[in-house]
């Protein structure tokens, strides 16, 4: 087990008042992992990664890296251990007055490598995060893209072994996020790195992500491989971060607002997920010959987790109650998550980062 977070919390005292920042979080995250930590901002995710370094000493509960307990080890032995650590952050912390090439080299300065050595090093670095060509250039001059690709070459400078990345994608537009994490996929693959990812995008985590903890007010309130939350979240919180991904709640918002949207007093409005690879039979086609019921397809799409075709679909169904109960049944025995959806629900949720 790489990192393994034992009964950990952490107490804040301010102004004469209690703040339970992270709850006795129980998490393990295994050598190769992209480990997705979600939640919306003040859930308590940055403070518990923080942990996983001791840049936050948690109150209560163990933090073990590699089998060594952190919290038991002295200010020169976390200093060591911090080595095979690397972080990045949301707003890149870049020297502006240094060049690229000796952004990335800072860290290295006390590690006793020659200025070849070095050089080398950096070099290297740089060609890893397709910036090869910037090394002379100043933070100033690149774009924001470039800029976290700086910072994640200079986290990797002493050769870490988790790279620890703190919403470094949100200051980013969707298409350079896209290229950052396709980066950090690389890195995972290529250099073995264990990758903890703080977000508060769950299209990041759709995207990269082998496994996901969700929290909320300190707590990781759910936990597991990425296809199994994203095809069958349990709790409330999960399943809202869900449809913003997967852009239900954006397709609810345009129904309600359609003037010639409405359902029948013997329609339901239904979400059904699936794993692709388990269902491959024409499933809302047979509905009609089966049970009498007409469904409608309004809106669909497939993503692709972790190389597993997860579908999503919002049906009407229509029919009397037991013909539509009996289609639901039929669905949920062939695999398929059905949920059923309202209009009224629907919220303008905005997820911020913490």
């Amino acid at each position: 087990m790489m990192i393994d977070f034992k009964n950990v919390s952490v107490t804040f005292h301010d102004s004469g008042k209690e703040v339970k920042a992270v709850q006795d979080v129980n998490l393990s995250i295994e050598d190769h992992d992209i480990y997705g930590i979600v939640g919306y901002s003040g859930a308590g995710k940055s403070t518990l990664v923080r942990t996983i370094n001791l840049l936050q000493k948690p109150t209560a509960g163990q933090v073990l890296v590699n089998g060594t307990d952190f919290t038991t080890l002295s200010e020169k032995q976390l200093r060591e251990h911090r080595h095979k650590i690397g972080m990045i952050f949301q707003h890149f912390n870049l020297l502006e007055s240094l060049t690229i090439f000796n952004n990335v080299a800072f860290p290295l300065r006390h590690t006793g490598k020659s200025k070849q050595e070095t050089k080398a090093k950096v070099t290297e670095l740089l060609k890893l995060v397709g910036l090869g060509d910037k090394a002379n250039v100043y933070p100033s001059q690149l774009s924001g893209g470039q800029k976290q690709r700086v910072a994640i070459a200079r986290a990797l400078a002493n050769d870490p072994q988790i790279l620890l990345s703190d919403e470094a994608t949100s200051a980013l537009d969707p298409k350079t996020t896209q290229q950052i994490l396709r980066l950090l996929k690389k890195l995972n693959q290529q250099l073995g790195l264990t990758i903890v990812l703080i977000t508060h995008q769950m299209e990041a985590v759709k995207s990269v992500c082998n496994k996901v903890a969700v929290m909320e007010y300190g707590r990781v309130i759910e936990k597991g491989s990425a296809v199994q939350i994203f095809s069958e979240p349990h709790e409330p919180l999960t399943q809202e971060f869900i449809r913003v991904a997967s852009h239900v709640d954006e397709v609810l918002t345009t129904l309600r607002q359609s003037p010639n949207f409405q359902l029948g007093a013997d329609e339901q409005l239904l979400q059904l997920t699936y794993n692709g690879t388990n269902t491959d039979q024409p499933l809302i086609a047979s509905l009609f010959s089966n049970f009498g019921v007409v469904a409608n397809i309004l809106y669909g799409n497939v993503d692709l987790i972790q190389d597993v075709p997860l579908g999503n679909l919002i049906i009407s169904l229509q029919g009397d109650d037991e013909k539509r109960q009996s289609s639901i049944d039929y669905l949920k025995k062939q695999g398929v998550h059905v949920a059923e959806l309202s209009l009224a629900a629907v919220e303008d949720h905005s997820l911020e980062g913490e």
